[in-house]
């Protein structure tokens, strides 16, 4: 059960930036028991380690983004540098630079954590294959009965769907229009 807990718990600051499943570098030094000025000093002295897929620097955009989601991230917003983001073989080639008891343990965790999340995906892709399946069927001769399941079909397909987030502008707003 410890096992899976700390799974889901790693899953949960796993974060999607640039279509990319990736960590943070101040979640994968707390996970490895470090500063993240020392992972990220490790990282810098094994540079070649690390390709553009295995890591990359977030923008000011992008890390304002991740501050404003991510209420465990918010101590980023007073950091002066652009964090990094970790891929899953960027995560692990970090433990393996690391070089320590704790980060090779919890580097497995990191692994989990990701086919994890890939497993709920798939799973996800399957349940909706298995919907299209039902509404072709359906589709074909629709009474009463047949139109709820249909309807039925289509809440279970705009559930599976991410909501969508719509931002706010900030500060005041005025209006163009003649009044």
């Amino acid at each position: 059960m410890a096992n899976l807990q700390a799974t889901e718990l790693i899953a949960s600051k796993i974060l999607v930036i640039r279509g990319q499943r990736v960590m943070i570098d101040a979640d994968l030094a707390e996970l490895y028991g470090v500063s993240t000025k020392a992972l990220n000093q490790a990282i810098k002295r094994n540079a070649a380690r690390f390709p553009q897929d295995f890591m990359f620097q977030l923008t000011a955009d992008e890390k304002q983004e991740v501050v404003t989601n991510c209420d465990h991230l918010r101590n980023l917003k007073f950091s002066r540098g652009l964090p990094y983001a970790f891929s899953e073989h960027g995560a692990i080639q970090a433990a393996n630079v690391l070089n320590s008891a704790q980060a090779i343990e919890l580097g497995i965790y990191v692994v989990r954590a990701f086919v994890h999340l890939r497993a709920l995906l798939a799973a996800n892709a399957d349940l909706a294959q298995r919907l299209e399946e039902l509404e072709a069927r359906f589709e074909r001769k629709l009474d009463t009965h047949d139109q709820a399941i249909a309807g039925l079909i289509n809440t279970l397909r705009q559930m599976m769907m991410p909501p969508e987030t719509k931002k706010r502008p900030i500060g005041f707003i005025h209006s163009n229009e003649d009044d």
